[in-house]
């Protein structure tokens, strides 16, 4: 029997408009925007819908995305569309666990802006970078990276594709080191911090004051976590793992695998843009992989898996 999994992208996927046909066609929608603006303080309609400085910022990124991508599913939600298992990526994974019932949307919300701010401020700008090495195998990448200090892998996005985080000084070294083992190209990230590296423990650790007086329920259906690339059932376990996830590797690429060997062969991409849908393509072309990210998208993909 065919499994649907609905999976979420991270920071990178954010564009001025998102969101704007979802909340001028639906309700649901509406609320949401308009519930996350309130407990924020934050114009969310400005944020997502108008071109602006501060989308691409991860203090204001975070947020507008997860709330765009909340509002898209609860309209597809609406519409009869189910998930069997959930996934996002980095802070796509707050959206997982909404979706799959662990937390409600403005919890959600409001824990990403205090992960971004956190995430934003605990580095010092120009002391971290990212980078990416294309055209690589993994484990070579990893043989580079472990023997050069302050620099670990950030991202394993999909085969041919990761990241790699840290000190800016250790990232340029590695970046050069890769490229002579053989990487076809690197490239230096516009980023304001070096996420997922160790470097981030601190803002993990003040997170988890957030976290601690979040209300969680009892999931509905497992959601894979980057943390271990397995499903989590025990909704007691998502506290620690969403501190240990802002400082450790994103393996999103295994992730996809794992939900793939447990029975998903479907999978909807709910936000803006085809990130996620560009790495299944080198993950596994076997799968079916639709997107929601405009208004007409909803219908053409409930059509098209509920009947």
């Amino acid at each position: 029997m065919s499994k649907i999994a609905f999976i979420y992208p991270g920071q990178g996927a954010q564009k001025a408009g998102m969101g704007a046909d979802f909340y001028q066609e639906n309700e649901t929608a509406r609320y949401i925007y308009d519930e996350a603006s309130n407990v924020l303080d934050l114009d969310m309609k400005a944020l997502c819908f108008e071109p602006n400085d501060k989308l691409d910022i991860t203090e204001y990124t975070q947020a507008a995305l997860v709330t765009t991508c909340l509002a898209m599913t609860r309209v597809a939600e609406s519409k009869g569309l189910k998930a069997d298992m959930t996934a996002g990526l980095s802070l796509g994974e707050y959206c997982a666990i909404a979706a799959a019932g662990g937390m409600n949307d403005i919890d959600a919300i409001r824990l990403v802006r205090k992960r971004g701010i956190l995430m934003q401020n605990t580095v010092p700008a120009g002391e971290g970078a990212m980078c990416a090495v294309l055209a690589m195998d993994e484990k070579a990448i990893e043989e580079v990276t472990d023997s050069i200090d302050g620099v670990t892998i950030a991202n394993y996005n999909c085969p041919g594709q990761i990241v790699i985080t840290g000190k800016t000084e250790a990232v340029q070294a590695a970046a050069e080191k890769l490229k002579e083992a053989g990487a076809k190209r690197t490239v230096m990230l516009n980023v304001s911090g070096p996420f997922h590296s160790p470097m981030l423990q601190p803002a993990g650790e003040e997170l988890a004051h957030e976290l601690a007086q979040t209300q969680f329920h009892a999931l509905k259906i497992p959601y894979v976590t980057n943390v271990t690339a397995e499903a989590v059932t025990d909704i007691t376990k998502t506290e620690t793992l969403l501190q240990e996830q802002v400082s450790s590797p994103v393996r999103w690429m295994q992730s996809m695998e794992y939900m793939i060997a447990n029975g998903v062969d479907t999978f909807v991409e709910i936000g803006p843009g085809r990130t996620l849908a560009g790495f299944m393509k080198k993950i596994n072309r076997e799968v079916k992989v639709y997107n929601i990210s405009v208004w007409d998208d909803v219908d053409k993909v409930v059509k098209e898996l509920t009947e």
